[in-house]
């Protein structure tokens, strides 16, 4: 029986090319469970894993797809059978180890977590890494002491993956939500979201001499670090903090240490790739309280596996809005 994967070819010339193929599962990688895909999503290392790699892919041919949903098919540990719903985020999957863009995936048991109850393996990649990040850096605010009414919380990338879902959930929570975006068609887009106010990514993505500006805001999820993270960081209220999540304005931070030493601002890592158990069990269940599943249906658009080699451009362009999710079986 072969089932459909997209597989990344890397051609004579060193460039690589994704089509759909079909697969046998001994062409699978070694591990303890087989899991029927139902569900994958795009992601910006999807995007760069559909193309050439960007030093995330070791070897050829690799099918990408860092998260997907389905349910078992077999298992050599005890801690799923056949039948158990299942989702799957980081650990390298769809980067060193092939991933969700397939109709089978074949994964250590540690890697997966029990799909939590009343969510459906379409929401959890509607969800997907993009969401559980966001997640994970809400409560590492939380956590540093963030509460509803301590005033408002920015969100930039706002209309990105990670972005549309920690608008979606710190509006929920009762947060005041402020949305930057580079893109003013999405304006309409974020405050159906929940976001109160839309910050203009000209207001932050240029570097100040000063250290510190006013202090307006209570807390931040940065997903493009780079100069407007360090623009963030003199804007921080007293002891508030800022998860980083990602770098889609550059790696570099230039930045002072005055706002952590004068205003006790903390800059919080935030990893959803090595997530121990416990924290990514947390998550899921955060989730499935606190994020509003019509919010997250109106972010949603739907894909097929054909769809994903001008989706993994399109989103190495910004050029993808909220969220995708690749319907494997379609």
């Amino acid at each position: 029986m072969t089932f459909k994967a997209l597989v990344v070819d890397k051609l004579e010339d060193g460039t690589t090319k994704a089509s759909v193929q079909d697969m046998t599962e001994d062409r699978l990688p070694e591990a303890e469970v087989l899991v029927q895909v139902a569900y994958s999503t795009v992601n910006y290392k999807d995007g760069l894993c559909i193309g050439p790699g960007g030093g995330l892919v070791r070897k050829y041919p690799h099918v990408p797809g860092i998260d997907f949903a389905g349910t078992v098919e077999a298992s050599d540990d005890p801690r799923y059978k056949p039948g158990d719903a299942v989702v799957l985020t980081g650990w390298r999957v769809g980067e060193a180890h092939w991933g969700g863009y397939a109709q089978k995936a074949r994964v250590k048991a540690d890697w997966l977590v029990p799909l939590p109850d009343g969510i459906s393996a379409r929401q959890a990649m509607a969800v997907g890494t993009a969401g559980f990040t966001a997640m994970l850096a809400v409560m590492a605010l939380e956590d540093h002491g963030l509460k509803p009414g301590n005033g408002p919380v920015l969100v930039t990338g706002a209309a990105g993956g990670v972005g549309s879902v920690a608008v979606a959930i710190l509006s929920a929570l009762g947060h005041e939500v402020a949305a930057v975006t580079g893109r003013p068609e999405t304006e309409s887009y974020l405050r159906d979201l929940g976001a109160t106010q839309i910050v203009a990514r000209e207001e932050l993505n240029e570097t100040v001499k000063r250290p510190l500006e006013s202090e307006t805001w209570a807390g931040c999820v940065d997903a493009v670090g780079g100069a407007m993270l360090a623009r963030v960081l003199g804007q921080m209220k007293y002891g508030a903090s800022v998860s980083a999540v990602g770098l889609a304005g550059g790696a570099g931070l230039p930045a002072t240490v005055v706002p952590f030493l004068l205003r006790g601002v903390n800059l919080l890592g935030i990893d959803s790739v090595l997530q121990p158990y416990e924290n990514r069990l947390r998550a899921w269940r955060r989730i499935s309280q606190d994020l509003p599943m019509d919010k997250l249906e109106a972010m949603t658009q739907l894909a097929t596996l054909a769809d994903l080699p001008q989706l993994g451009a399109d989103i190495l362009k910004g050029q993808v809005k909220g969220r995708v999710v690749v319907d494997v079986n379609a």
